[in-house]
């Protein structure tokens, strides 16, 4: 039965790509997850910008 030869530095260049995959992974997943926070305060967000708004078209500031 033959067996495969894989160096030790091929090895490590595999262990490395499949590191560098699942940090990609990880940001990507942070950066989803901030963005789905931000989505889900937008109305709250909204709501405070027309209050602003209001309290500036109240006051003569617009």
């Amino acid at each position: 039965m033959n067996r495969g030869k894989l160096d030790v530095e091929d090895l490590l260049k595999v262990v490395l790509a499949l590191v560098i995959v699942w940090l990609l992974v990880e940001i990507v997943g942070a950066l989803l997850s901030v963005t789905f926070t931000l989505l889900n305060a937008l109305p709250t967000i909204i709501g405070v910008v027309v209050v602003v708004l209001i309290v500036l078209w109240l006051t003569d500031r617009i």
